[in-house]
C-alpha cells in the first residue's frame, strides 16, 4: 500500500475519533476532536501531493480520497446536529449530505462511461469552507467546555467568548449548506450530459 494511501485510511480513523469526541462531555475530549480535525484535515492536502510528486496515483486513492473526505466532514455536521448545547439545523445538515451523495453519484456513473470527474475549484472552495467552519464550531465547543469547568483559570473570559458566539453554529452551517449546495449546482451544470448518457438504453 503506497504512503497517500495510508494517509487515506488514518484520515477515515481521525474521523471516527473526531465524531466520538465531539459528542462526549467535557474539554478535553473537544480538544482531542480539535486536533484529530485539523490533523486529518492537512492530511487531505498531504496524501494527494504525496501520490502526484511520487507517481504513485491509485485507482483506490481516487476513489477512496473524495470519499473519505466526505465522511470526515458528514460525521462532524451530524455530531453537531446531534448535541444539545449548540443549535445546528438538521435541515441544514441532510441538504449538505445529499448534496455531497449526489456528486459521488455522478462520479460513479462517469466511471461507468469511463470518464474521470476532476475536482472543480467550487468543490475545491466548497471544502476549504466546510473544514474552516468546523474548526470554528469544534473551538467554540472547547471554548463552552472550558467556560464551565471550576478548574479552567480562565473560565469567566471563556463564558464572554461563548456568549458572543453561542449563535455562530447556526448561521455557519446555513451558509455552509448554501456553499455546498451552490457548488453542486456547478457539478451539476458542468457534467450534465454523464446524466443524460445514463438515462438512455444502450443498444
Amino acid at each position: 500500500m503506497t504512503l497517500a494511501n495510508r494517509l487515506t485510511i488514518s484520515r477515515l480513523v481521525m474521523a471516527a475519533g473526531a465524531f466520538v469526541c465531539i459528542i462526549l462531555d467535557g474539554a478535553t475530549p473537544k480538544i482531542l476532536a480539535l486536533a484529530l480535525f485539523i490533523i486529518a484535515s492537512l492530511t487531505d492536502w498531504l496524501d494527494g501531493k504525496i501520490a502526484r510528486e511520487t507517481g504513485t496515483v491509485t485507482q483506490f486513492g481516487a476513489i477512496a480520497d473524495p470519499f473519505v473526505d466526505k465522511i470526515l466532514v458528514l460525521s462532524a455536521f451530524l455530531a453537531f446536529a446531534s448535541l444539545k448545547t449548540i443549535s445546528v439545523p438538521l435541515w441544514a445538515v441532510f441538504l449538505i449530505i445529499a448534496r455531497e451523495l449526489m456528486v459521488s453519484s455522478l462520479r460513479v456513473l462517469a466511471a461507468l462511461q469511463g470518464t474521470l470527474m476532476s475536482a472543480e475549484r467550487a468543490g475545491k472552495l466548497k471544502t476549504a469552507v466546510q473544514y474552516v467552519v468546523c474548526y470554528i464550531i469544534i473551538a467554540l465547543l472547547v471554548v463552552r467546555e472550558l467556560s464551565l469547568s471550576p478548574d479552567c483559570a480562565y473560565a469567566g473570559l471563556m463564558s464572554r467568548i461563548w456568549g458572543v458566539g453561542a449563535s455562530l453554529p447556526y448561521s455557519l452551517t446555513i451558509f455552509t449548506m448554501l456553499v455546498t449546495m451552490a457548488s453542486g449546482v456547478i457539478y451539476l451544470r458542468a457534467h450534465w450530459s454523464i446524466l443524460t448518457n445514463s438515462w438512455s438504453v444502450k443498444k
